[in-house]
């Protein structure tokens, strides 16, 4: 089959023919429709080591597609089910992964990518049946959109909350989507530039803030008030200090973003606001079956983020520039294109 495959730091993925998947007594082997390219996905070919990612491997961990093959002990799928992936395996039988949690696994939890190739291979138990009216395509969508909502619960939001999302990429935008879907009373979206202003009013945005000086009280007037909650959606070292200073005493600030760098704050400031720190990733299968409902028709629909659909072999070029600063948002890799 055709994938794209990492080969070193500093160097392009790569299109060529790898052998095709076979699934184990508990797999499923599924032709791929589209996966997107996450921020994490860029993370690891710029450090590796971190992820542990080598030669030859294929990455890609935000798919959908049409059940190819099933093993000997899966009995609630068969060819021709259109699926969703969750990329994250535990055992299957611990009481984490009985909840549902299997990013917690008490066994260790591996997250599966292979999702830069015509097929891939993955736990039946990691699957998700497709309503008959959300379609193959938006199906990939549904993984960065649980992550989105696992922060949303981890930050306690309520409804009528003052909400500032940092960060305009599909993370923060899918918090936006979430934050306003959710009913806070204002949800104002900041980033570095003014291109994703529209996408973020599109998908429910209040406001939207550009950051530089002054960035306090212009966030403050565009909440209503200082927010309550701000989510970190970067992952920049600084970051989650400059949220702290952002959010209202004893307000909560809430990280989704990834950063690999040794962080630092001001913990002064922030134990003189007695503001609440709260870490999120990843997401449970009751959060990834929520995010696949949320793919139906509706006024602020997370089809919003996709800003492009490419092959697989235009994608190494397209993965290189999401490395830049664009315009672009969530892209898409549709693999039998």
């Amino acid at each position: 089959m055709k994938a794209l495959v990492f080969d070193r730091k500093g160097q392009p993925l790569r299109e060529t023919d790898v052998a095709d998947p076979t699934p184990g007594a508990d797999e499923v082997v599924i032709r791929v429709c589209r996966c997107g390219i996450c921020g994490s996905d860029l993370h690891m070919t710029e450090d590796p080591e971190t992820f542990a990612l080598g030669a030859g491997d294929v990455i890609g961990h935000e798919f959908a597609g049409e059940v190819m093959e099933v093993g000997r002990e899966v009995t609630d799928l068969r060819p021709g089910d259109l699926v969703a992936a969750a990329p994250i395996r535990g055992c299957g039988h611990c009481p984490a992964c009985r909840r549902g949690e299997p990013a917690w696994c008490e066994n260790g939890m591996q997250l599966i990518g292979g999702g830069y190739a015509e097929y891939a291979a993955l736990a039946g138990r990691q699957l998700r049946k497709l309503p008959v009216d959300i379609s193959l395509a938006d199906g990939a969508l549904a993984e960065p959109l649980a992550v989105a909502l696992h922060g949303i619960m981890r930050s306690g939001m309520k409804p009528g909350d003052r909400v500032l999302v940092v960060g305009a990429g599909a993370i923060g935008l899918a918090v936006v989507y979430w934050a306003r879907r959710m009913g806070a009373g204002a949800v104002v979206a900041a980033d570095l530039h003014d291109s994703q202003r529209d996408r973020a009013m599109d998908l429910g945005a209040t406001g939207f803030v550009v950051s530089g000086p002054d960035m306090g009280p212009r966030t403050a007037e565009a909440c209503g008030g200082a927010p309550d909650i701000v989510f970190e959606c970067v992952g920049k070292v600084g970051l989650i200090d400059h949220c702290i200073d952002l959010v209202r005493p004893r307000g909560k600030v809430c990280v989704l973003g990834l950063c690999t760098g040794t962080d630092r704050l001001d913990s002064f400031r922030a134990i003189s606001k007695e503001v609440t720190v709260s870490m999120s990733v990843f997401f449970d299968m009751h959060e990834f079956a929520t995010a696949i409902d949320a793919l139906g028709a509706g006024r602020h629909a997370p089809q919003h983020l996709v800003s492009d659909t490419v092959s697989l072999r235009d994608a190494p070029a397209a993965f290189e520039a999401l490395k830049r600063r664009s315009t672009q948002c969530k892209v898409l890799i549709s693999p039998t294109s």
